[in-house]
């Protein structure tokens, strides 16, 4: 339960809008680049007193890296392993009413691009194929493994993020990429929660393998902090912790989970956050909240943008 454990993800704070609910309230009352960069460094700095060394952006977060680049580039920190994603671009415009905040293609052209993008603000340790799933082109696109291997070969660690009902099912065909012999893939970060644990056992045989694990979206978009189940609210309130730091203990829990994401967007969520590292769970505490797979992702898929 080291804090070492904990990542620190900026899908929440490098855009005026995103789905968590919860968020609105602990951003400053302007959304403005500037706001959200000055957040931004303050949690960050929040997090890495807190003893966090792991952060993850994505070329689809908005600033994401920009800010991130920024931050370390001025506090001069040495010991943060940082990870960023490709595949989604960002098209929000910096527009809360935008009809389209991001825009997925897995190409070799969106790889080079972004990862030219990328290398403009962080020189990343890991870079992410960002949500792929079982139908995607990369699957295919030998000249597009070619290029990710290239990388590899410069010293990037590679992975993947996954999403979707069947992310079991990609975390295994993912990692059996090969290109020259060698596996393509070294990372990968899913969403696992309470809720939709269902890619845990797939998670497992990767950490078994050697392969890094990430959690992200342990609090559900904070569904799990806000809208927290029954038992979730219980165990919460018997150990005087919220309901997200429940939730996140119970990701922490798992033995294949290398690394858990929080995407707190102030320093008071952040302090909550981190109370997971003290929450005591029995065994199956918090076994019977799964739902579907398919319902979780469409309940998903309907949350706003704000």
């Amino acid at each position: 339960m080291r804090v070492g454990r904990l990542g620190m993800g900026l899908a929440a704070l490098g855009r005026p809008a995103y789905i968590n609910v919860g968020r609105a309230e602990e951003l400053p009352a302007r959304r403005g680049v500037e706001d959200l960069r000055k957040a931004t460094w303050s949690v960050l700095d929040a997090a890495y007193a807190a003893g966090v060394r792991w952060v993850d952006a994505a070329r689809s977060y908005g600033r994401s890296e920009e800010f991130l680049g920024g931050w370390l580039a001025d506090r001069g920190h040495r010991d943060v392993t940082v990870s960023s994603k490709w595949g989604y671009a960002y098209v929000g415009g910096w527009r809360m009413d935008a009809e389209v905040h991001e825009v997925k293609e897995h190409s070799l052209r969106r790889f080079r691009e972004q990862y030219a993008e990328t290398r403009r603000f962080l020189r990343p340790d890991v870079y992410q194929v960002h949500s792929l799933t079982v139908d995607s082109p990369l699957f295919v696109d030998r000249a597009l493994q070619a290029a990710l291997a290239e990388a590899a070969a410069d010293g990037v660690r590679l992975g993947f993020s996954t999403s979707g009902p069947r992310q079991g099912e990609t975390v295994k065909k993912a990692l059996e990429l090969e290109v020259e012999g060698r596996r393509l893939f070294s990372t990968v970060q899913s969403t696992w929660n309470v809720l939709e644990p269902s890619v845990g056992a797939a998670l497992s045989e990767a950490h078994g393998a050697g392969i890094h694990v990430l959690v992200k979206e342990a609090l559900a978009n904070g569904r799990l902090a806000v809208q927290a189940p029954g038992p979730v609210r219980r165990i919460a309130d018997d150990q005087g912790v919220g309901t997200d730091a429940v939730a996140l203990a119970s990701a922490l829990r798992q033995p294949w989970a290398d690394t858990v994401l929080i995407g707190a967007v102030s320093t008071a969520q952040l302090r909550s956050n981190l109370a997971a590292l003290d929450v005591v769970l029995e065994e199956g505490a918090l076994g019977s909240l799964a739902v579907p797979p398919e319902r979780y992702w469409e309940q998903r898929a309907a949350l706003p943008w704000t």
